[in-house]
């Protein structure tokens, strides 16, 4: 039998690019696989010339970091691509925005310096609700602990999504805003919303409109130290 041979030849990276993006309109309901299809068929479109994995199926040196749940919307969303030959960030940006579809909008592009894993170890979330949750935050914020329950492939996981939350704040009486650390795993909006209704049942189960505002390292004084 005759051995197989790479699908192609290996070429080493020489430079990694990192991009934040956001998420807004329409492509906040769009799946993580879309945006996978998205992003590849722009860095296609526009020629950046990519590094791909070595082995007998090599594929794109994407790496998505964290990205946010289908329905959230997302200012600060990251991800990282290796190229083979040295590219101008500048540039990328520019193209790539070209080619990427409404709604998804590059913020900045930078040479890597360090892992975005080091880099992004929590978010702040916007909640939006339609009426005044004034008093369902107040009893969600003086719990100790607030327990959700999730449900994965490998069982029943509990999450204290309370522990997780901080520097929660409400600009207006139907909006907060809340740090949450990525964890393992790491609350997802929704969960947040199911942790404040169990804090306050009296809360009407309703749509609730969040946007992730930021991703960075916590600060003292409830803030975020971002990447770029």
């Amino acid at each position: 039998m005759a051995r197989r041979t790479p699908d192609r030849e290996y070429i080493p990276p020489v430079q990694t690019l990192q991009v934040r993006y956001a998420k807004r309109g329409r492509m906040r309901f769009a799946s993580h696989r879309d945006f996978q299809r998205a992003w590849e068929r722009a860095l296609r479109r526009v020629g950046v010339p990519m590094a791909y994995s070595a082995g007998f199926s090599p594929h794109p040196k994407v790496s998505y970091a964290g990205a946010a749940p289908t329905g959230a919307a997302s200012e600060a969303e990251f991800l990282e691509f290796s190229v083979v030959q040295q590219i101008d960030p500048r540039a990328v940006r520019q193209a790539l925005n070209a080619a990427l579809p409404e709604g998804l909008d590059i913020v900045a592009v930078v040479e890597a310096t360090a892992p975005l894993v080091d880099q992004l170890r929590a978010s702040r979330w916007r909640m939006e609700w339609p009426f005044d949750v004034t008093e369902a935050i107040a009893a969600f914020a003086a719990a100790d602990s607030v327990e959700v329950e999730r449900i994965t492939k490998a069982g029943r996981r509990i999450l204290d999504v309370r522990a997780l939350c901080s520097a929660i704040e409400m600009p207006t009486p139907e909006v907060v805003e809340l740090t949450v650390a990525h964890a393992e795993p790491t609350p997802r909006p929704a969960e947040v919303v199911v942790a404040v209704r169990t804090a306050f049942p009296d809360l009407p189960d309703v749509p609730v409109l969040a946007t992730r505002l930021g991703q960075g390292i916590p600060v003292d004084g409830g803030g975020l130290s971002v990447p770029f």
